[in-house]
């Protein structure tokens, strides 16, 4: 059972009085609390990050000093979104374990809180498996019902971009979604493990397959245009640094 406000009773409004003396009625402060939880549940953030904010992203003394710049450029988006922001978004880059999904968590979750912002979090790879199963005959959701919350999305959050294994399936996929963005002046958070350069190119011939791995790129990944596509839409973040799951957040029973 929800608790009831002690402010308004559970009736939603309370009675003030304003400068000229007179009372009026107005939305109790709890209805506006409970207006951004449900903003917040529609994100479909996942459990797992539902804690990040950006009050919370912790950068350490000892941190690389690209992680306290990345954190005040977040700040600095938030304050300016939507006006100054004017349609783009944002591409966090940066090694595994930095902190690049925290920091567009916090910053989803500012601006829903902050300024009312309609946001959505979807994960790059589960994206492109519901799209994929939509053309099931046993699932009753099209493509168009998967992609149209993620076409009309005032922010969007594209976690881990370029982890699903290229095809030419995937391009198509990815540059729809992104371009129809772009075309719509929607904002979209983007992050990425690999580096913000070119398609390598060449032959992997005498490589492991582990360095060749290693060594792509997000060209590599969503091919140059989409990624031309990208600094077009988005201001670039890079955030360097060691893993911190590894260093603070390994799993440990006890």
């Amino acid at each position: 059972m929800a608790e009831v406000c002690a402010i308004c009773e559970g009736s939603g409004m309370r009675v003030v009085e304003r400068a000229d003396g007179v009372r009026v009625a107005q939305r109790c402060v709890c209805q506006q609390e409970r207006r951004v939880e449900r903003m917040i549940g529609a994100a479909r953030i996942p459990q797992r990050y539902i804690h990040c904010t950006l009050e919370s992203f912790d950068v350490l003394p000892s941190a690389d000093r690209t992680l306290q710049a990345a954190v005040m450029q977040a700040r600095s988006f938030v304050r300016a979104y939507p006006v100054e922001t004017d349609g783009k978004g944002l591409l966090l880059t940066g090694s595994i374990g930095v902190g690049k999904t925290h920091l567009a968590v916090g910053i989803l979750q500012a601006l829903i809180v902050e300024r009312g912002a309609k946001g959505l979090f979807y994960d790059y790879r589960d994206l492109l498996k519901e799209v994929q199963n939509s053309y099931d005959r046993k699932v009753e959701q099209s493509e168009r019902e998967v992609l149209a919350p993620v076409f009309e999305a005032e922010v969007l959050v594209l976690d881990e971009v370029g982890a699903a294994k290229p095809t030419d399936w995937v391009w198509d996929t990815v540059a729809h979604i992104l371009n129809t963005r772009y075309n719509d002046r929607r904002t979209t958070i983007l992050t990425t493990n690999y580096a913000n350069q070119a398609p390598l190119g060449g032959t992997t011939e005498g490589r492991s397959a582990k360095s060749v791995m290693r060594e792509e790129t997000l060209g590599d990944r969503i091919t140059e245009r989409m990624r031309s596509r990208l600094q077009e839409m988005c201001v670039v973040v890079e955030m360097q640094g060691e893993d911190f799951r590894q260093k603070v957040k390994r799993a440990r029973f006890g």
